[in-house]
């Protein structure tokens, strides 16, 4: 088995690294050979840390990631969360490589947006309204950053100093953020990216104008929330994948959603944006397939650098 520490793959992965990989796995994704297996939700001995098992096999990769979210890693001066992938030897059924990949994935998640977004929203969008001032946050806006001409990011934040400090960040990193409320940031907003642990709509139906493009990507749980189902009946609704956005993502909380996998789009069989004035909503509620191809690609690049080595 190999070992591919937390500090090897942090060391390896990049932006480009995350997008191609990304790529791969929403195409994977709609392969026939594709098998996506539901999610676990489980807890620890103390039931505020969580942690979810999510499992794949495709054509040619098969395994599982373990995420976890622990916030008693506060008072130890640790980071909340945790991604461990397993990759499974294809002929014995050992494990063949194990990834620690916590970085990797805040990569991989905003990759997974970056890529979406990419394939959805308006060529000449310039103008990002973000909900949510984490850690990953910090990733979605500068993924975004890369493929389009970003003029403003509103930022709209629960608590003013986190949100101050956020901006700040984000202008130190070279993009021009500013705080802002959340109905002038959404009416202002080409496209808009929700990164929260919401539990109920963050902003208005009717505030969203003709050609945005949104990207829910903190709904991956019973309950959770972040678009007004309002929104659905009048946008074209994608996701990583359709039975699990509707049972777990934020199309849980859309009646007889009509939804597209992004994978579709990306390889030719579905249309994404059709007129500039569709508003089109993605949703990602985070499928095993791309962690799989994220520690795959990491992987590669690993055994690749020990090759040049000897």
């Amino acid at each position: 088995m190999i070992l591919i520490t937390e500090d090897q793959s942090a060391e390896i992965v990049t932006p480009e690294l995350a997008f191609a990989a990304m790529r791969e796995a929403f195409i994977a994704a709609v392969s026939p050979s594709a098998a996506i297996f539901p999610v676990v939700l489980g807890h620890g001995s103390d039931p505020q840390n969580r942690f979810t098992v999510k499992s794949a096999a495709g054509a040619e990769l098969a395994g599982l990631k373990v995420g976890a979210y622990f916030p008693t890693n506060d008072d130890r001066g640790l980071p909340r969360h945790a991604s461990t992938i397993l990759l499974i030897d294809q002929s014995t059924g050992r494990i063949s490589a194990l990834v620690e990949g916590s970085a990797a994935n805040c990569y991989r998640t905003a990759a997974a947006d970056e890529v979406a977004t990419d394939a959805l929203a308006r060529s000449d969008a310039e103008v990002l309204t973000l909900f949510g001032t984490g850690h990953q946050a910090a990733y979605e806006a500068r993924a975004i950053s890369r493929i389009r001409n970003l003029t403003r990011v509103l930022v709209v934040g629960r608590d003013a100093g986190r949100t101050s400090d956020f901006v700040a960040k984000l202008r130190q990193s070279g993009l021009p953020a500013k705080a802002e409320d959340a109905e002038t940031a959404v009416r202002a907003a080409d496209i808009i990216v929700t990164v929260t642990t919401a539990t109920a709509p963050l902003f208005k139906e009717e505030w969203v104008q003709p050609g945005t493009h949104i990207s829910s990507m903190g709904s991956d749980a019973t309950g959770k929330q972040e678009l007004p189902p309002a929104l659905f009946t009048q946008a074209r609704l994608f996701c990583d994948l359709p039975e699990q956005s509707l049972r777990i993502g934020e199309f849980q909380h859309a009646a007889d959603a009509q939804l597209t996998a992004i994978g579709s789009v990306l390889n030719g069989n579905a249309r994404g944006r059709e007129r500039d004035r569709d508003i089109t909503i993605f949703d990602s509620s985070g499928i095993s397939l791309q962690d799989l191809h994220m520690a795959q690609a990491i992987l590669s690049h690993f055994t690749e650098s020990d090759k040049n080595q000897c």
